[in-house]
């Protein structure tokens, strides 16, 4: 094992939402790391279902995120790192506005006072990853960098940002190691079904055709387990409190590519392939790339998996655990 996976070798590290698409490869690097994992979600078995019975974690917590953090409950868990994976307003079909100010705003700062709070620990790295969204920029162009200016347009991106900022002014204030890990255009096993791949892989599955937009729009596209390995190593960079990092491949594609990648790996003709047929939602981002420059700076690493070996490896996995 390499020093930075050795680091949690017995360590106490919380993860909350942990049932979520990459809450769960959280908790599986964990597992595989050694470390005493406690799984934090709104319902046990959910958590037991997503991250399977090989990597099941040490402790499972009940907690429902929607109500204010109860006092002492995050140092009763006695956690040397807290990665925060709660959030709400992913999927489409979530739309509560109240609901996404708790979990992406009013949660963050309570748990950005609740780290600063914790009593000293053997563990000298950063104590709480919290991971942010691409959605932040928003209608920023160009390359974006982490000093880049936010414009973020939607309910999710405003609330994501509005927890960013409320980790950021409390880490610096109170000088804990917290940080911001942004995230763009994650897939692989357990995404939310409707997203691209599970679209995909769906259409394949039942012969079906895939009405699709022209793909003309690029994104970054991030393997989940490289995500959650990349989550891990910021936990133990040099990173400074209230920092923000960008996580991500680096390299841009259209969406086209993806699909077209994700379709011959599954088995779906070109002629089930219809792009254009429906529209490019408003809320597209337009940015020319994404800089990963500190991520590389701070891990001395980068996402190693490209689309094929990414999308072979979803399917890997999918077909091992079902």
């Amino acid at each position: 094992m390499s020093g930075w996976a050795e680091a949690y070798a017995g360590r106490r590290a919380v993860v909350l939402g942990a049932s979520g698409f990459i809450g769960r490869w959280v908790v599986r690097t964990l597992v595989e790391r050694r470390a005493y994992v406690i799984a934090v979600g709104r319902d046990a078995d959910a958590v037991r279902v997503a991250v399977g019975a090989k990597s099941s974690p040490q402790q499972l917590e009940v907690y429902d995120f929607a109500r204010p953090l109860a006092s002492g409950w995050l140092s009763a868990l006695n956690p040397d790192v807290v990665f925060n994976l709660a959030g709400y307003g992913v999927d489409r079909s979530e739309r509560d506005v109240a609901l996404a100010r708790r979990l992406n705003r009013d949660l963050v700062a309570e748990l950005s006072d609740a780290v600063a709070s914790l009593g000293e620990s053997e563990w000298r790295h950063v104590r709480l990853v919290h991971v942010g969204s691409a959605l932040e920029y928003g209608t920023t162009g160009g390359v974006l960098h982490e000093e880049s200016p936010t414009a973020a347009t939607t309910l999710y991106g405003e609330t994501k940002l509005a927890g960013t900022t409320a980790l950021v002014e409390r880490a610096r204030a109170s000088q804990t190691r917290a940080i911001v890990a942004r995230l763009f255009t994650v897939y692989g096993a357990g995404e939310h079904a409707g997203r691209l791949l599970p679209t995909i892989l769906g259409a394949a599955a039942r012969g079906a055709d895939v009405p699709l937009s022209d793909g003309l729009q690029r994104r970054d596209f991030a393997y989940v387990e490289d995500v959650a390995e990349g989550l891990l190593r910021l936990a133990v960079s040099s990173a400074q409190p209230g920092e923000v990092v960008n996580l991500a491949s680096g390299v841009m594609q259209p969406v086209r590519k993806f699909v077209e990648a994700a379709a011959a790996v599954a088995g779906v003709p070109r002629e089930r392939l219809h792009f254009g047929a429906v529209p490019t939602r408003p809320e597209e981002m337009a940015h020319t790339g994404v800089s990963v420059e500190r991520l590389e700076e701070l891990t001395g690493w980068r996402p190693s998996h490209d689309l094929q070996s990414g999308i072979r490896r979803t399917l890997m996995r999918l077909s091992t655990e079902a």
